[in-house]
């Protein structure tokens, strides 16, 4: 055992240790990056009493297993990833006590394509710009495979129920958080107008996610809306969920390592909250746009980040109850 918290990636294939982004990025000509699930990644540090921006891994695709030097307190969100301690179940989306020595299993999902793993003190490494969140048009990042050694800021001491003698826990999240919808939600981007009545298509059709997936956007099979009077479009800023409308016959929704600036025409923007479902779309999955307004987005937007702090505060007072 080190004197120091270390968690160590026994088998690990595509995991990166990463936050919720670079915000002082994209005014330096760099992406936002950082957790594609914000709202995964958000839940899993509240759920172990850590800050929303501390750093936490992000797994794609595939499950890893991983063993502490220490006792820690962890957690586990995102896709249905069904994470056992030592061999034994434990639910996603809770506190889960680790004792040190023993293996933690991430399974890996066929309902969801990310899965976040959150550890109480957060993991000691490097940043850019006050952020570990990979980049890999400049090669940053910390990677987590298999023999990887992540150190911790510090340990936590078991947490047991005085009255249950186990650790107990609910935060009163919703049994079906982790549910993949096969609807996105978007409002209508700055050249919605050019598109005309061709643009109703957008939302009358269904789409088949490809497999070009990565950080910088997805791709989905389908009906492409085209403006009737075609023509270049100057590269400009573009939002994190831009749906843009190239040449062929896919659309292209990109995601958080997205260049600042596009060329292509730009007809629907996702909302916050799907653009975490995006986050979670498998290749081969059929989905379909839905139109809805900024103010809707926004209150939905603010009634997620009150079920976060509802989390967040209830962790903390279940802890305090508990040391």
């Amino acid at each position: 055992m080190t004197d120091r918290p270390e968690l160590y990636a026994e088998s690990a294939t595509a995991g990166v240790v990463t936050d919720l982004g670079r915000t002082r990025g994209p005014s330096r000509g760099l992406a936002v990056n950082g957790a594609l699930d914000q709202f995964a990644a958000r839940a899993a540090n509240a759920l172990v009493g850590n800050a929303p921006t501390d750093p936490l891994i992000e797994t794609t695709g595939f499950g890893l297993t991983l063993r502490p030097s220490h006792d820690v307190l962890m957690a586990v969100t995102g896709a249905p990833s069904e994470p056992a301690v030592d061999g034994r179940p434990h639910p996603a989306w809770t506190p889960l006590s680790v004792r040190a020595g023993e293996t933690v299993r991430v399974g890996v999902s066929d309902a969801g394509l990310r899965a976040y793993v959150a550890v109480h003190g957060s993991f000691d490494v490097p940043r850019l710009m006050g952020s570990c969140a990979p980049d890999s048009m400049i090669g940053f990042g910390t990677s987590v495979t298999s023999g990887a050694s992540l150190s911790l800021f510090r340990s936590h001491p078991p947490l047991v129920n005085r009255r249950f003698g186990a650790t107990v826990f609910d935060f009163g999240i919703p049994r079906d958080i982790g549910r993949v919808p096969g609807v996105l939600d978007v409002i209508d981007g700055p050249d919605a107008v050019e598109f005309g009545s061709g643009l109703q298509r957008l939302f009358d059709s269904r789409y088949t996610v490809t497999p070009r997936i990565n950080h910088v956007g997805l791709r989905v099979a389908g009906y492409v809306p085209r403006r009737p009077a075609p023509g270049e479009v100057l590269s400009r800023g573009v939002p994190v969920g831009a749906v843009e409308a190239p040449a062929g016959d896919e659309l292209l929704v990109l995601m958080r390592g997205r260049g600042i600036t596009a060329g292509y025409p730009v007809l629907a923007v996702l909302t916050s909250r799907a653009q975490d479902v995006a986050a979670q779309l498998r290749p081969g999955q059929e989905i379909r746009f839905r139109r809805t307004t900024a103010a809707a987005a926004t209150a939905a937007y603010l009634e997620r980040r009150r079920l976060l702090d509802r989390i967040a505060l209830r962790a903390r007072t279940a802890f305090a109850a508990l040391s």
